[in-house]
């Protein structure tokens, strides 16, 4: 049995308890046929548990609406789609009316026939839509077989647990009490996952993508796991115990002295003032960045209100919601990052073809630029929400200037349709450019004359120049933003924006890494956008380290031959103005 596991961070947190295996293994459908005077009761039987399973998802939605929010609930939708595809129904029917097959063997077969299908897909979307195939699935046969779903469902209870499963459905995730359910650990899932989703709104640290957990945990074994790095030990060692207590006990000290920063400016030793804004994901992360004094938001993913979902975004349900977002942070900007689908993200109301490589093929701004129908009533919502307040727009992915400028030119057209149409709306709003390949860095000073802004999204700009899945936990320690290539990059986007008269920032994952913003704060950058629990920290770094000693160090960082140098070159910065132990948590 292997001590130590590593599959992907998607909560944060470090947590440790007993462990509790939850087996969701499909039941065993018996071979059972019918006699042709059967079949119409047969198929009523089918469609009943169909009604049941649909009325089921509805509750379930509305657990999670009280619990996480009126976004979140919304995930069930896919499931509900699935629950209710006349494809697969009458297919299913087919084979209870044809081979007089029971509904549950007719179910089984079908179901069986799709998993097969989505797993050898080269659809990321359709692999990641498995656990909610899986959970309809389970659903259906143990209604059709007659068995208990509410105990198929429930968590055992005890004092404390980390649940480990194959897969965590949103159903399943929704259940478990923050008070008893202290980790989560999957073999399955990414951080893009629906449970992962609803893991990060309830602030339970979990870790997914954990190849071999239910081989290598036995149930009640001890687990500790890490929630930001993916790192699983079973059981840990005293001292391991210990150092895990020490680190939270470190972390509680460092959120007492982050307290004391939150009403102070972020402004370096030596008087340089840096622009914190705050990344915006889901809706319950607007309160936490107000709260930690975010000027503005550097970063609004748009994505929640697609993917998952059974229908696309109204224009109207999309201006409301950014119209509540500017509301939350009056006179200052928010950048929108238009939908970034493609790769693991297309909603389920979507239609897409499926592709080899997924995160290398049909995404983001090309989506956009070849659906006007998906792309345009996002653009006139932002134009609508901006009529008094301060919106722009972020393109993603842009690989080529004709991008920025037939976004740019579809903005006007559809400001001109408002205004001819009496809409109150802005006549405009800035496009700026979220740099994130090097495509884009090469021809960053092209890029910089036809957009208003930059921003760096360093977990793709990462991805995409060391040829890493950022979400594959085996090649984790090669995906680093402290790459001597990535730092380059970095240096050369800056200096492009400063040529042209533009801002630039940076709003990948890389802006909440203190280590990070040492890097960037000497490379020149003066505006992040942050994660919003991370901004105390953030703040609190820029306040202790002086502008020379960061520069000293990303100078030399521009310089090194691999990012070990570099993290070496920026912990010795770092122990010059900062108490690393308070950092290693």
């Amino acid at each position: 049995m292997s001590r130590e596991l590593v599959g992907i961070g998607v909560s944060p947190g470090v947590a440790w308890a007993p462990a509790v295996i939850m087996r969701m293994d499909f039941p065993e459908v018996p071979d059972r046929s019918i006699r042709p005077e059967e079949v119409e009761a047969e198929v009523h039987r089918l469609r009943e548990a169909v009604q049941v399973i649909v009325r089921d998802l509805e509750e379930l939605g509305e657990r999670v609406r009280q619990r996480a929010g009126e976004e979140e609930s919304r995930i069930f939708d896919a499931q509900t789609l699935i629950a209710q595809d006349l494809e697969v129904l009458g297919s299913v029917e087919q084979l209870i009316r044809n081979n007089y097959f029971s509904a549950e063997t007719a179910y089984e077969f079908k179901a069986l026939e799709l998993r097969a299908l989505w797993a050898a897909s080269g659809s990321a979307h359709l692999r990641e839509r498995l656990a909610d195939l899986h959970a309809i699935q389970m659903r259906m046969l143990s209604r059709l077989l007659g068995r208990d779903d509410a105990a198929l469902w429930s968590v055992p209870e005890g004092e404390h647990m980390v649940v480990v499963a194959h897969e965590l459905s949103p159903g399943l995730t929704v259940q478990l009490d923050r008070e008893h359910v202290v980790g989560l650990v999957s073999e399955e899932g990414t951080r893009t996952a629906h449970a992962a989703i609803l893991a990060h709104s309830l602030g339970i640290p979990a870790v997914m993508g954990a190849v071999g957990a239910l081989e290598h945990i036995p149930a009640g074994a001890m687990v500790l796991l890490d929630g930001q790095t993916g790192r699983i030990i079973v059981e840990p060692t005293r001292e391991e115990l210990e150092d895990a207590k020490v680190r939270r006990t470190r972390r509680h000290r460092l959120d007492f002295q982050l307290e004391g920063t939150l009403d102070q400016p972020p402004v370096t030793p030596d008087g340089r003032e840096i622009v914190l804004m705050g990344n915006v994901d889901l809706p319950d992360e607007i309160e936490p960045a107000v709260r930690h004094g975010a000027r503005g938001v550097g970063l609004l993913r748009t994505e929640f209100l697609v993917t998952g979902r059974a229908v696309l975004p109204t224009e109207d349900e999309q201006a409301a919601y950014f119209g509540r977002v500017a509301r939350a942070f009056p006179g200052e900007a928010i950048i929108i990052r238009s939908f970034d689908l493609g790769g693991d993200k297309f909603p389920a109301a979507f239609k897409a073809q499926q592709e080899a490589n997924p995160f290398l093929g049909w995404r983001s701004i090309r989506v956009c630029l070849d659906h006007p129908e998906l792309f345009r009533p996002q653009l006139r919502a932002i134009l609508r929400a901006a009529a008094d307040r301060d919106l722009q727009l972020m393109l993603p992915l842009v690989t080529r200037v004709d991008e920025v400028t037939r976004s740019i030119e579809m903005m006007a057209e559809e400001a001109a349709a408002l205004r001819a149409a009496g809409v109150r709306a802005a006549a405009s709003v800035p496009v700026g450019v979220m740099i994130e390949t090097p495509a884009a860095v090469v021809i960053a000073d092209k890029l910089a004359e036809r957009s208003a802004f930059f921003s760096v999204g360093s977990n793709d700009l990462t991805q995409y120049t060391m040829a890493v899945d950022r979400g594959n936990a085996r090649l984790a320690e090669r995906f680093t933003p402290h790459h001597p290539a990535i730092v380059r990059q970095l240096a050369q986007v800056l200096a492009a924006g400063q040529r042209a008269g533009i801002p630039v920032s940076v709003c990948g994952e890389m802006a909440s890494e203190p280590l990070s913003v040492l890097l960037l704060l000497g490379l020149g950058y003066d505006r992040l956008s942050v994660a919003p629990p991370a901004l105390p920290l953030v703040k609190w770094v820029v306040r202790q380290v002086p502008l020379p000693v960061a520069r000293a160090a990303a100078e030399a960082a521009l310089d090194a031959s691999g990012p070990d140098e570099v993290n070496r070159l920026l912990r010795e910065a770092g122990g010059r103005c900062l108490d690393l132990r308070l950092l290693d948590l």
